[in-house]
């Protein structure tokens, strides 16, 4: 059977890179007595594969991987036994079935994902940044210089920005994410403090992932509705 595991990283757990998470959980699902299936060969590893994992600092309330099992439980024992494994600031939200292939792997399936941005007290732009980012939002283009391991080149994120609304103190976005198109929201923040002439530094904003989708025929739906509670 293959699975998807929802989870939540927070608090000090934020800090953690991504290939100490992937050790973590591979120690947690054997401490849990989880079956999982593993590959063949010399070196055998558990079938695990992780969606668009976030980066370190950022808090996330929607992570997720997949796996194969040789036997299992109901969805609700095995989230209470790996639960009872975790450390805190890490929690298993949900365990659904999914269907076999590599057209379910969530990690290929990703397009976009929801983002909550607050500002660092003492790092607010300005006294009407609501008024602000409405119009930095309502330009047809929002140029920046995205830069990869090998090359820098301008492009226009407005695109891959699909929704976004503000909240109080609080911004809400929705944006790319995945292998073809992925927009991180410092980049966005980055370019809204170049609009407002302000001073940038990446210790302004506080990001916490929300929830990551998929793209369907009837839109985006979250990784986590794409298979069923297994009873």
């Amino acid at each position: 059977m293959k699975i998807r595991v929802k989870f939540s990283k927070t608090g000090a757990m934020k800090f953690i890179g991504h290939l100490d998470i992937m050790r973590y959980f591979q120690k947690a699902l054997r401490r849990a007595d989880i079956d999982v299936a593993f590959t063949g060969g010399y070196s055998p590893h558990m079938i695990l594969s992780f969606a668009a994992p976030i980066g370190v600092g950022v808090e996330s309330l929607g992570e997720y991987f997949d796996l194969e099992l040789k036997t299992w439980d109901s969805s609700k024992e095995m989230m209470r036994r790996l639960n009872s494994t975790m450390v805190e600031g890490v929690e298993i939200l949900s365990i659904i079935q999914i269907p076999d292939g590599k057209a379910s792997k969530a990690m290929s399936l990703v397009a976009a994902a929801d983002y909550q941005v607050s500002f660092r007290e003492g790092y607010v732009p300005c006294e009407n940044w609501q008024e602000k980012f409405e119009e930095f939002m309502d330009r047809p283009m929002i140029t920046v210089l995205k830069k990869t391991k090998k090359t820098e080149q301008e492009m226009n994120i407005r695109p891959l920005i699909h929704q976004y609304h503000i909240d109080a103190d609080r911004i809400f976005m929705q944006v790319s994410t995945g292998s073809a198109m992925n927009l991180k929201p410092d980049l966005v923040m980055e370019a809204f403090y170049e609009y407002l002439d302000a001073q940038w530094n990446p210790l302004s904003v506080m990001v916490t992932r929300l929830e990551v989708y998929a793209e369907t025929e009837n839109g985006f739906v979250s990784l986590e509705s794409l298979g069923d509670i297994i009873e």
